[in-house]
């Protein structure tokens, strides 16, 4: 059985402003988006409680440690960049420009980070740079201890290149990452999440896309007991285009949480954004939460969310909640679209009627459910990773307990 929402808006309410917030279960917010506090004081963000919009999915209980306002313990986090000979890789105090200029934090966590990083990784792409090799971080974090980060990416005018940020080993971590993209440029960004199976990650990336700039933002998550992202993009000028594409994979007692905010103020830019998730085992949980803004001088406008989970075991939960906020009537277009259900059981009948066996029909599901996104990456290593992973997680118990049940019938 499957459970799917679809929409797509069309602003036609009086004096030209239309605004929509849907969600499964989910109050209509109030407020815009736009509206919500960003402050660089750690005193204007109290610890959270659950009860507010922005934390109502997330365990709180769980994040008290990462959540408290102390500085990096020693040794809690290393760095390990290869660049090209086009890249300079140097550091950024608070206040040491362009720290700061596109990244305001948004939630208690951001603001840790930014506060308790008394140095920034900066990751500068020269002007004009055509990057053949992507630039590499490796993030390794320790068992039992707490970090914060803080990394600037700043790709000049007409340059492009690709910064992977590999996130790996265990620890409590709260991260910034703040993106400039020169006008002209095309640059990607991709986050991956392999963290061990305790580890807490909580993190905003920010970024500004140049006039005319194309900006493509990949977020992988597969391990870590509790991850959160938050992804805002805004427009330095008309003709920005920004692909924002999710994929994450939840076991039992997993929660993966992406959110992301599209702010559309300048004139004829595009957004498209797109997450995919899948779920197995017990109290394996997901959340994403995609909120669009078209602002009245956004005329031109293009823009669409689709955010789609696939449920492999009784026991996990997705939680889905589109909002497209327009406030202008002259755009080209805008919509949105959200599905969660279980597998295809004709798609599988068709793959068994044909002699695949169960187990491997269901592999094929779930590869072809994320082989659209995955396509989009364009670095072949991730890739392979990102396959070999979900291969990896398709052979657990979900499938075991499948065949099993199969032969028994």
């Amino acid at each position: 059985m499957t459970n799917t929402t679809q929409e797509q808006a069309a602003p036609t309410a009086q004096n030209g402003l239309f605004e929509h917030a849907h969600g499964a279960g989910s109050p209509v917010p109030l407020q815009s988006r736009a509206e919500r506090r960003t402050s660089f004081d750690v005193a204007d963000f109290a610890l959270p409680t659950g009860r507010e919009e922005e934390w109502r999915f997330t365990p709180i209980d769980l994040l008290r440690g990462v959540l408290e306002d102390r500085v990096s313990d020693p040794g809690a986090l290393s760095y390990d960049v290869s660049a090209p000979d086009a890249v300079v890789v140097g550091s950024l105090t608070p206040g040491q420009s362009p720290r700061g200029s596109v990244l305001a934090p948004a939630d208690r966590a951001a603001v840790l980070a930014h506060a308790r990083t008394p140095e920034a990784l900066h990751v500068r792409i020269a002007p004009d740079a055509q990057l053949s090799e992507p630039v590499r971080v490796v993030l390794q974090g320790a068992a039992g201890l707490r970090s914060n980060t803080h990394v600037v990416i700043d790709a000049g005018a007409h340059s492009s290149g690709t910064v992977v940020l590999d996130h790996v080993g265990s620890g409590q971590h709260a991260g910034n990452v703040e993106i400039r993209t020169g006008d002209g440029s095309q640059i990607t960004v991709v986050s991956l999440q392999r963290w061990a199976d305790d580890a807490i990650h909580l993190a905003q990336h920010d970024a500004q896309v140049g006039r005319d700039a194309r900006f493509k933002h990949v977020v992988v998550s597969l391990g870590g007991k509790v991850v959160r992202v938050n992804v805002n993009v805004r427009y330095a000028g008309p003709g920005g285009e920004a692909t924002l594409l999710g994929v994450y994979f939840a076991d039992a007692g997993q929660h993966l949480e992406h959110r992301s905010f599209v702010d559309h103020e300048p004139a004829r830019c595009t957004s498209l954004v797109t997450y995919k998730g899948a779920l197995q085992g017990e109290t394996a949980h997901t959340v994403w939460v995609g909120d669009v803004l078209i602002q009245a001088s956004a005329e031109g406008t293009s823009t669409y969310e689709l955010n789609r989970n696939l449920v492999l075991t009784e026991g996990a939960r997705a939680d889905s909640v589109p909002n497209l906020e327009i406030k202008t009537g002259q755009i080209e277009g805008a919509g949105h679209a959200s599905a969660t259900g279980r597998f295809d059981d004709e798609q599988l009948f068709y793959l068994q009627a044909r002699g695949i066996p169960q187990v491997e029909a269901r592999r094929l599901v779930v590869r072809g459910f994320f082989a659209d996104v995955i396509a989009q990456i364009a670095v072949p290593d991730i890739q392979e990773l990102l396959m070999a992973a979900i291969e990896e997680e398709l052979t657990g118990a979900m499938l075991v307990g499948s065949a099993a049940a199969g032969e028994q019938a």
